[in-house]
């Protein structure tokens, strides 16, 4: 076993988290970066320092989880949500149950709060938004960001929803309410069904293809017939018919 692999092993007795499942390559090289910038020579002596220091722990699992994100991200996709999915979807029913996989820092639910507003009463609005690091689900709870996470927004939604507080921005509250944050792992949780929209986005191509087919799977078991299934514009799926899904515009897909 090598050093890296025992590191690997170790990681998931601790934490549950099974690096395996991420492309080697691009994993290692991020954590190697964050290793040497620590002090240590091996990831054996980084583990331990890992399980003694919970800032250390922190940061470790804020790189494995790749925290990039802002409001609105890759426009055009949401403006064919805004105009063109969520109608379709509201047509069925009026209170749809949404849950943002992998959410980050809160940019993508939040994003989705202030489009559903468009459409339906706040108290209306139902999204689940998950993540495995705590450390940004505390972040995102605080609704607070930097210009830069901003700059997609269009200006008329800047001005409703949120309030500039010195180099930040906040969060309405009327939005901020529409979403409940949970510590979700996509590699071994359970998913919670009968959803009409799952959002997940700029994440799975950092896993392996095995543990990819996996999450499509559970992702397609999780919605309801008919529900949308929208991920990132680097996450084209290649026979999405496997896992029961059919493409109804670029990267948004819908369960048969």
């Amino acid at each position: 076993m090598t050093d890296y692999q025992e590191f690997i092993a170790l990681v998931y007795k601790k934490t549950g988290l099974d690096l395996n499942l991420y492309k080697e390559v691009q994993m290692k090289r991020r954590l190697n970066t964050l290793r040497e910038k620590r002090g240590y020579q091996d990831f054996v002596a980084y583990y331990h320092a890992l399980s003694s220091d919970n800032m250390l722990l922190k940061e470790f699992l804020d790189r494995v989880t790749i925290n990039v994100s802002e409001f609105y991200r890759n426009y055009a996709r949401w403006e064919v949500l805004e105009k063109k999915i969520l109608p379709n979807l509201l047509k069925k029913k009026k209170k749809l149950k949404i849950w943002s996989a992998a959410c980050s820092t809160g940019e993508e639910p939040y994003t989705l709060a202030m489009i559903m507003h468009q459409y339906v009463n706040p108290s209306d609005i139902n999204i689940v938004a998950t993540d495995l690091d705590e450390s940004v689900i505390e972040r995102a709870k605080t609704g607070i960001y930097p210009e830069r996470a901003l700059k997609e927004v269009p200006a008329p939604v800047r001005k409703k929803f949120f309030k500039q507080e010195g180099p930040f921005y906040k969060v309405e509250d009327s939005v901020k309410q529409c979403v409940t944050f949970k510590k979700h792992n996509l590699l071994s949780d359970g998913f919670e069904s009968n959803f009409d929209l799952i959002v997940c986005r700029n994440v799975l191509i950092y896993f392996t293809e095995t543990a990819k087919q996996e999450i499509y799977h559970k992702f397609s078991n999780s919605l309801n017939n008919q529900g949308i299934f929208f991920v990132g514009s680097t996450e084209q799926i290649f026979h999405p018919d496997q896992y029961g899904f059919e493409v109804i515009d670029n990267f948004f897909y819908q369960k048969k």
